[in-house]
């Protein structure tokens, strides 16, 4: 990653506060991409990361910093990656570390297609403080076009398709898929896996409509509980995924 400046949480820029904000406000569709990226038989992402607020006690002060990671895991609670910053004070984690983080203390993430990049609120935050030049070196620098950086996308194609900040376009052209599989393996409907978790809690958290009406048609039981206590409904909720509330209410 090219971008390893650091943030500290004591007075820090109102800019890179509302950035961390809305970060965690849509956190939620970086998941939803990615939750189809792990699917596709070609990658179609160039880039997918999340940055962290890592925390530690140092002689009595609370020390934060905002540092990468990839490889990037979501169960609704955690985030899971491998660091890939070098820490400037911060002696508990390392670069290549494995870590687990809870859900907010996202600060960013950005995921990146055909060179275009979606997410990425501090970056932008950072841009906007830069000349026309600079922008354009620390972009060729990325080897990404951040864009405008008042107008930050989200979704693929938001301006043009409106709803696919409803439904990712993939949820609704893998429905006969879908239904085929679980035909197939019926067993997908049912099982949970280790920590609790079925096929619906993890559609639920990505956002998939169609695929959770697909399994509850399918007989997904969606009064089963993981091993937290939460239904697929209580991480739609959370996640604020609207269009499920009624599906699995």
């Amino acid at each position: 990653m090219e971008e390893n400046k650091t943030f500290f949480a004591d007075g820090e820029d109102p800019k890179m506060i509302a950035a961390y904000q809305k970060a965690q406000e849509t956190f939620k569709y970086f998941w939803r991409e990615l939750s189809w990226e792990n699917r596709r038989i070609i990658p179609a992402l160039d880039v997918a990361c999340v940055k962290l607020a890592f925390t530690q006690e140092i002689d009595g002060e609370t020390i934060v910093e905002h540092m990468w990671i990839n490889d990037i895991g979501f169960d609704g609670e955690k985030i899971y990656g491998v660091l890939v910053n070098d820490p400037n004070d911060l002696t508990n984690v390392q670069n290549g570390d494995e870590v687990e983080i809870p859900i907010n203390q996202i600060s960013d993430w950005l995921f990146a297609t055909d060179g275009k990049t979606y997410g990425g609120f501090t970056i932008q935050a950072m841009r906007s403080e830069m000349s026309e030049e600079e922008r354009k070196e620390h972009d060729e620098a990325w080897g990404m076009d951040f864009g405008d950086f008042d107008d930050i996308q989200v979704v693929f194609e938001q301006k043009e398709k409106p709803e696919n900040l409803v439904e990712h376009p993939m949820s609704k052209n893998m429905k006969e898929s879908l239904i085929d599989f679980l035909k197939n393996n019926p067993d997908e409907i049912t099982s949970q896996d280790p920590s609790g978790y079925t096929f619906l809690h993890q559609e639920a958290i990505a956002g998939n409509g169609t695929s959770v009406e697909i399994l509850l048609q399918s007989g997904a039981d969606k009064t089963l509980k993981n091993h937290l206590g939460k239904t697929a409904f209580d991480y739609a909720k959370e996640l604020k995924w609207e269009h499920l509330l009624p599906l699995l209410q």
